[in-house]
């Protein structure tokens, strides 16, 4: 995917630092390989990026939180490193077993689409714990697939945008059209409906594969707003990761309200000039998950198997921060109690 509006700080660490990451991605760490192959102590943290790469305050940068977190806590010296346009599955199977050779552990791939290359290079090294996000279906000895429950979070999203809108007329932006962004698409259709079952629903995708920029591209999502802005939405969810900067943009012009995912994009600083337009976030903790993974592998009992965020276990959730969102009781009182009705059970939201 195409890197547009790349935070400049990140651009420039990444570029002086690929060293030896050449040929399958640049790296902003510095440290020096080994062969070592997860035999010896780990240096810490291996993460690949997923398309858009850091600095798209959502997705990417909640992984890179985590790995922080681990650096600190842990005294490593973990590795990052971004994706390329037009990479192969190859491509990130080298980067990934690069990884591992040099004595990181866990390695992460950010991302449905290293699952391939994870289900690969895992095989070759099988003291290296290896972690997938957003994909179950690798499920190797020495792997945790850490997935999940999108659709949770985006039915309190589309509960609060019903609450939310003057005009009974809401909208959902979509980065690619895959199952994956179904999931957001689903929980905040119904979310929405169980509270005004008449409310108009605008929805677009950007692209329908990853590689056209779908998850990459703040103009594309800054159009596709436009779009249903101009079409009477007033307010606007986004499930596009860097292209929902667009989106978000695109609601400040307007004055409308603009929905986050995936972190709590009120507070990001690349964000800070349109943040009172950012109503909240539905937000997937990829930060504790990154960072659990590193934990389990420090304490010597490594997670493996299926790992899915919930409601129930924190691992999705409502962002809280915007004080107009906050302190709107007849919003809090709605998402309170679509909340306590998926963890009761007593609401099931759909998935598709």
């Amino acid at each position: 995917m195409r890197r547009v509006s790349r935070i400049a700080v990140a651009g420039a660490a990444t570029a002086a630092l690929a060293i030896t990451m050449t040929a399958c991605g640049s790296s902003s760490s510095s440290s020096s390989d080994s062969s070592s192959g997860g035999g010896g102590k780990s240096k810490g943290i291996g993460l690949a990026y997923d398309v858009g790469g850091k600095g798209d305050q959502s997705f990417n940068d909640a992984a890179f939180a985590g790995l922080e977190k681990a650096d600190k806590e842990f005294g490593y010296t973990s590795r990052d490193i971004e994706p390329q346009d037009g990479e192969t599955d190859a491509d990130k199977a080298q980067r990934l077993e690069q990884l591992a050779k040099s004595g990181y552990n866990p390695v992460i791939g950010v991302g449905y689409v290293y699952s391939p290359a994870v289900q690969e290079v895992a095989a070759k090294f099988p003291k290296v714990t290896f972690g997938i996000i957003d994909d179950d279906k690798v499920q190797a000895k020495n792997v945790a697939d850490m997935v999940f429950h999108e659709e949770e979070a985006s039915y309190l999203a589309g509960v609060a945008a019903a609450k939310a809108t003057k005009k009974n007329h809401i909208g959902f932006v979509g980065g690619v059209d895959i199952p994956l962004i179904h999931k957001f698409e689903a929980g905040y259709v119904q979310g929405a409906q169980s509270v005004n079952p008449k409310i108009k629903i605008e929805k677009q995708y950007l692209t329908e594969t990853a590689q056209e920029g779908g998850f990459s591209s703040p103009d594309k999502g800054e159009n596709a707003a436009e779009g249903q802005i101009d079409a009477g939405a007033d307010v606007v969810y986004a499930a596009a990761g860097l292209s929902g900067q667009g989106v978000i943009k695109a609601a400040n012009a307007h004055k409308i309200w603009a929905i986050g995912v995936d972190s709590d994009q009120y507070k990001q600083a690349a964000l800070a000039k349109y943040k009172d337009s950012i109503l909240t976030s539905a937000m997937k903790n990829v930060e504790g998950a990154v960072y659990e993974l590193a934990k389990s592998v420090h304490d010597k009992k490594p997670q493996t198997g299926v790992v899915r965020g919930s409601l129930t276990n924190g691992g999705v959730s409502l962002s809280n921060s915007n004080p107009a969102f906050a302190g709107n009781t007849a919003i809090q009182d709605a998402v309170k109690k679509a909340e306590e009705g998926i963890k009761s059970g007593s609401i099931k939201v759909k998935t598709s």
